[in-house]
């Protein structure tokens, strides 16, 4: 049985915090941004850590 490959997109787009955390880039930051608030704008900067739900799937993603 072949091992299981990683997705290489969420390698692109996720990576794992010291404790395991998965962190990823806050979303509505690309386009149409005239009509996005000033502080929504503000809050999307940087990156996320992924709630649990989420995080669980990326791992197996990552882990393969």
């Amino acid at each position: 049985m072949p091992k299981m490959k990683t997705k290489s997109a969420a390698k692109k787009r996720f990576r794992l915090t010291g404790t395991g955390k998965v962190r990823g880039n806050v979303a509505n930051k690309r386009h149409l941004l005239r009509n996005k608030p000033k502080q929504m704008k503000r809050q999307a900067r940087g990156t996320m850590i992924l709630c649990e739900s989420d995080a669980r799937i990326v791992k197996l993603y990552l882990h393969g």
